[in-house]
């Protein structure tokens, strides 16, 4: 795909989940960005938009409203309050969003698990949920897949402090209550709960999920299978997506963990929170993308 039939990509949001994804997408062969848009042009994450040669805003969301034509797709980056007045807009404008925030205002993303449901569907916002259900959703959607009946389904995850920016910290509410409702969306398990840890070790710690599954009489082979299938599915996308301890039996309590190590985009390699939910957006845009232009294709 040339630079001339790229899907042209606006970010909102120049926090650090913003530049990461800004980094990832100029590496696409499917996105271009034409707009990195937030509200201070001395913020590190302009600052290095700049530098790249990409066009910038202070303005926000309004540098879209006058110029709507600038872009194909929105990644929202901002914050789950944000998020309900920029889709307001943007739904207005016919715009196509992925969410990055956990307002779960549209159609909850797994592009491991239902990637081709939200293209089908012609899904106009996207929600990746957040970064600790990128990681452990997919988990409890394989241990359902060999138990469809599951008790209850714990995920904690712990990320280093400096990798959480200001709207991280100002969404942890939204944050457990989008995991907590996703994972149980996709897994189907009665109860589920989910645990953020902002780690504020030095030197900083790498992500890291546990999940924990109450499964009468658990398959432990048939669950190993799965999840190890997952984890595959998973590294295509992300490539720092690992199983560190593969699920073990305690009674009827099924233990897995995953860590995810960051690509050193923007943050260094600890920052896999930023490269688990940006790398799943980036497989979701470029979906859009290579739809597009089978669409067009078409005699």
């Amino acid at each position: 795909m040339t630079a001339l039939n790229k899907l042209r990509i606006a970010i909102i949001g120049s926090g650090n989940i913003g530049t990461d994804l800004l980094i990832k997408v100029m590496r696409s062969d499917y996105l271009t960005c034409t707009l990195f848009a937030g509200r201070n042009f001395n913020s590190p994450g302009m600052k290095r938009a700049n530098v790249l040669g990409v066009q910038i805003s202070d303005r926000g969301i309004e540098a879209i409203v006058t110029n709507p034509a600038i872009c194909d797709l929105v990644f929202d980056c901002t914050s789950a309050h944000a998020h309900i007045e920029h889709w307001a807009v943007l739904e207005k404008l016919g715009k196509t969003v992925i969410d990055m925030t956990p307002a779960k205002l549209g159609e909850l993303c797994i592009p491991a698990i239902n990637a081709a449901e939200c293209l089908a569907t012609g899904a106009r916002n996207i929600n990746m949920i957040t970064c600790g259900g990128q990681s452990s959703i997919p988990i409890g959607y394989a241990l359902a897949q060999v138990h469809s009946d599951i008790e209850y389904i714990e995920v904690a995850s712990s990320i280093a402090s400096r990798s959480a920016g200001p709207a991280t910290r100002a969404n942890l509410d939204e944050y457990i209550e989008t995991t907590q409702e996703a994972l149980q969306s996709f897994s189907g398990a009665r109860r589920t709960k989910a645990i953020l840890v902002l780690n504020p070790a030095n030197p900083p710690i790498d992500m890291q999920t546990t999940i924990y599954a109450k499964i009468t009489d658990p398959d432990l082979p048939a669950l190993q299978a799965a999840v190890a299938a997952m984890v595959e599915k998973l590294k295509a996308y992300v490539p720092g997506y690992q199983l560190i301890v593969p699920p073990t039996l305690e009674g009827n309590k099924v233990t897995t963990t995953i860590k995810v190590l960051g690509a050193g985009d923007y943050l260094p390699q600890y920052a896999g929170n930023l490269d688990i939910i940006n790398c799943a957006a980036i497989a979701m845009a470029e979906r859009i993308a290579q739809a597009g232009a089978l669409q067009e294709t078409q005699p």
